[in-house]
């Protein structure tokens, strides 16, 4: 009768630890990296800021805008602004009047 004599290998020791490894690799790469991520919400964060920004800045231009309706509207409509529109959509201007061309402002 054949002994067989071998040497115990230590690699199914490093299974269950390997394993173990890779998938808290997997769950820690995406709970930076991830759709709801700590990498996404700082993202998020500056893109409410730029938001925030380009809010203010279209909220004054519509506050602006909507002084100027006012002016228009009746009982209180100005006939100096009322003339001073009319003039620069017409382009008109009398002959006593210096008129100062300005580029248009977008």
């Amino acid at each position: 009768m054949w002994t067989r004599q071998h040497r115990q290998r230590n690699t199914g020791r490093l299974i269950v630890p390997g394993l173990c490894a890779l998938f808290l690799s997997y769950f820690g790469f995406h709970a930076y990296h991830g759709e709801f991520g700590m990498y996404s919400k700082y993202q998020l964060q500056d893109r409410v800021t730029v938001l925030e920004k380009n809010y203010q800045a279209i909220n004054k231009t519509r506050t602006e805008l909507e002084s100027r309706v006012q002016l228009l509207h009746d009982g209180t409509l100005e006939r100096d602004m009322l003339d001073e529109l009319a003039r620069r959509a017409l382009n008109v201007s009398r002959p006593d009047e210096v008129t100062i061309m300005l580029p248009a402002q977008n």
